[in-house]
């Protein structure tokens, strides 16, 4: 019998600053809108996006390490929150 190969997961995962905390990226972004004509910009709030890829035998371990990565390095507790999602990653067809 052959191994099966590990599943890849995608973890889509958002960082966003804490509401108490300070956003001057997300106050430059509001206070360009505004120059370029959007006066109906209440509020921007900067954070990071990222999609990893990883291996792992089921979404229980991917979630695990996806939470560790953002423990550890993708976000900084103080300041920052973070959510993600786990979902079988896309199929990609080889090039011809």
């Amino acid at each position: 019998m052959a191994d099966q190969p590990t599943p890849t997961w995608l973890a889509r995962v958002r960082v966003m600053l804490k509401p108490v905390i300070n956003d001057p990226q997300g106050r430059a972004i509001e206070n360009g809108l505004r120059s370029l004509g959007f006066q109906d910009v209440q509020q921007v709030r900067a954070g990071k996006y990222l999609e990893i890829l990883v291996n792992a035998p089921d979404s229980a371990d991917a979630e695990r390490q996806a939470d560790e990565m953002c423990r550890k390095l993708l976000a900084n507790p103080v300041i920052e929150s973070y959510t993600f999602e786990v979902e079988p990653a896309p199929t990609v067809s080889p090039r011809t």
